[in-house]
């Protein structure tokens, strides 16, 4: 059974975390003791109704103030598929939050509350879905049963939501008319979106396509760890341990370690301590090499005829997620997978408006939640590949050097 990662996001009190504890309650996913606990703290006890947030919203503060905070998972199934839903916060200051649990997911659903419409937040979380590459995204009209589960209401904001998709170039976008609320379209049709021919949530998520999504042709695997056991009885042991990222790999293919250039063939492929004669994407393996080559964790083992990226210097878009402000001349720890390099922000290109998508152009310096263009310079060669391309091999973050705490999440163009 596969997994599908999605990330709710959209304004603040637009329904994220109630959509979340919908799609939990519908699909039989609560413990009774889970249930029993969010009665006693529903407000909304007295006329019969259970707040469906509180099963995300776990920090006191969320609690207190109704609203998400930090980046909340959780995990539900059904017959057809498993899911990790992100639920991320709606507040401005919390967008980093939401680059964190969107880099790792396949789909977005992005929620907007049919009294409002499409509003600032809306448009920034839209950029990060297409800054981040997802392959999917839905997008949730919510809320439809305080609008009488109006089809005009609904049309208008697809038609002005459908000038933000195209103008970000989002792919596979879906839409959907909903009230996590009532349970209307979650898990079944609703009879009062009888006008709506589409399917409900629940089965668009069970049935959306990921096997596109794995790319098999790009080879990549980066180096975690190097395995040398010092016994005896394994004395002659070599093993390069790590997540396949990309590809297809083979006994007997032809393979160059990155970024020393050096050229080799693959001489075996273990996985659980069984050898195999293949692996692919997404599988964890250890590698083993025909010649006795210098390799360190961050290397990178890539097929000879499709090498990626070796540079020093390069551009990427970044959303910058730290309260002191980024300025040229800045240096950072930058990370690609396991390989950790020093780097130098040279210069700041633009800042991305997220109403008006304009390019603010040389910025003096970059704030929190700033989305911008940069040029960094590295310290050594970093293999990498086009965001756009590869985003599993083209995402980047940048660590300050004295806190060592995340401040950007990067794009590599």
């Amino acid at each position: 059974m596969d997994i599908l990662r999605f990330i709710t996001a959209g304004s603040v009190d637009d329904g994220k975390s109630t959509l979340i504890g919908r799609l939990l309650y519908d699909s039989k996913s609560i413990l009774v003791d889970q249930l029993e606990a969010i009665e006693k703290q529903s407000k909304n006890k007295a006329e019969g109704e259970i707040d469906l947030a509180l099963l995300t919203d776990g920090l006191r503060a969320e609690r207190e103030q109704g609203i998400t905070i930090d980046v909340a998972y959780k995990y539900f199934s059904t017959p057809k598929r498993k899911f990790i839903i992100a639920d991320a916060p709606g507040h401005i200051q919390y967008t980093r939050n939401m680059v964190t649990g969107a880099s790792n997911s396949e789909l977005a659903i992005i929620l907007i509350d049919a009294r409002n419409g499409v509003v600032e937040q809306t448009r920034r979380h839209s950029i990060i879905a297409s800054l981040l590459n997802l392959p999917h995204v839905v997008v949730a009209i919510n809320k439809m049963d305080l609008v009488n589960y109006s089809e005009d209401i609904y049309n208008n904001i697809l038609i002005e939501y459908q000038r933000v998709a195209k103008s970000l170039g989002l792919k596979d976008v879906k839409y959907i008319p909903i009230s996590a609320l009532k349970g209307d379209n979650i898990v079944e049709r609703s009879e009062k979106l009888n006008w709506f021919e589409g399917e409900p949530l629940l089965h668009l998520l069970e049935n959306v396509k990921l096997d596109s999504d794995v790319n098999l042709a790009l080879g990549r695997f980066s180096v975690q760890y190097v395995i040398r056991p010092q016994v005896a009885e394994l004395h002659d042991y070599r093993g390069y341990a790590g997540k396949i990222i990309s590809g297809i790999y083979r006994k007997g293919d032809k393979v160059a370690i990155l970024p020393s250039g050096v050229e080799t063939t693959i001489k075996a492929i273990e996985i659980a301590g069984n050898e195999v004669p293949e692996a692919f994407a997404e599988q964890s393996v250890i590698v083993h090499l025909e010649d006795d080559v210098d390799i360190s964790r961050g290397d990178m083992i890539v097929p000879i005829n499709s090498q990626p990226h070796l540079e020093q210097e390069f551009e990427a878009v970044v959303c910058w997620m730290d309260n002191k402000p980024l300025v040229p001349g800045n240096k950072y720890f930058l990370q690609t997978n396991s390989r950790v390099v020093r780097s130098v922000i040279k210069e700041i290109e633009y800042r991305l408006d997220v109403n008006t998508f304009e390019k603010n152009e040389l910025p003096e310096k970059a704030v929190l939640n700033d989305i911008i263009k940069v040029k960094i310079k590295t310290a050594s060669p970093v293999a990498f590949d086009s965001y756009k391309e590869l985003r599993q091999n083209g995402g980047a973050i940048l660590i300050d050097e004295t806190s060592c705490v995340t401040v950007g999440a990067c794009m590599i163009q």
